[in-house]
């Protein structure tokens, strides 16, 4: 029986594929159970910098598997699903979600999990709790109005539009559009930028932010003085290596 997400190493950077291409990897309790095994152990990786999570086939996910919903899914306890995706975006590495194709709803919600969104040219995004009379568990309300505002949020969430990648990068859901002939490239050379800097730093930096959003500036500038974590064990490496440049 194959993999329902599978993982790939190389070179610090580990990309995890949804792999039902056949359901156009359409999100159950077993994908998720494989996606959080493999959150648990990259999170005491050190030998990762960076994570990549992306979709086989045709399409990054069309979402919750509809099927197992009206069957009444059997979750092993209140809130798993958004557990999992909470514990995916407080890895202390950057995780990049790389969209290709249908991104919906339940979708939608694993991509914003991630760090930030790399968008082929044919990604499709949309909420269509509305649509199936739904009401988001998984962190539709809290991520997305994060990520575009809340007035935008509102209007994706209430319509249950389909947009494309144009859009996203316009309304600030994706990071990045690029030509679907040039999307592996481009992640790679993203993920690539990311490992030359310093592991420590994006810890840091993942739980600065995390900790700092949504604060008045005070105190997040407070948060940041007092809460500091120093240097990481590579300054002194790279520093040096900087400086014997010249």
């Amino acid at each position: 029986m194959s993999a329902l997400v599978l993982r790939e190493d190389r070179d610090g950077l580990a990309v995890l594929t949804l792999n039902r291409p056949d359901k156009l990897n359409s999100l159950t309790v077993g994908v998720f159970r494989e996606l959080r095994e493999h959150v648990i152990d990259l999170k005491s990786d050190d030998t990762i910098g960076c994570v990549v999570l992306r979709g086989a086939g045709r399409c990054f996910s069309a979402g919750h598997d509809l099927g197992d919903i009206a069957e009444g899914e059997k979750v092993p306890s209140p809130g798993w699903h958004s557990e999992t995706l909470r514990m995916l975006e407080t890895l202390p590495k950057p995780v990049i979600a790389a969209v290709h194709g249908h991104c919906y709803t339940g979708a939608l919600e694993v991509a914003l999990a991630a760090d930030f969104i790399i968008a082929a040219e044919s990604a499709k995004f949309g909420d269509t709790h509305a649509k199936w009379a739904l009401a988001p568990i998984w962190g539709m309300s809290q991520r997305l109005p994060r990520r575009v505002g809340i007035a935008t949020a509102k209007r994706l969430m209430f319509t249950a539009e389909m947009f494309g990648a144009a859009e996203a990068l316009r309304i600030g859901l994706a990071e990045q559009v690029v030509p679907d002939a040039e999307f592996d490239v481009s992640i790679d050379a993203m993920a690539q930028k990311i490992l030359a800097n310093s592991p420590f730093s994006h810890a840091a930096n993942k739980r600065l932010l995390e900790a700092t959003d949504s604060r008045d500036m005070d105190s997040g500038l407070q948060w940041e003085v007092l809460k500091n974590e120093g240097v990481g064990p590579d300054m002194q490496a790279r520093i040096g290596a900087f400086m014997r440049k010249d």
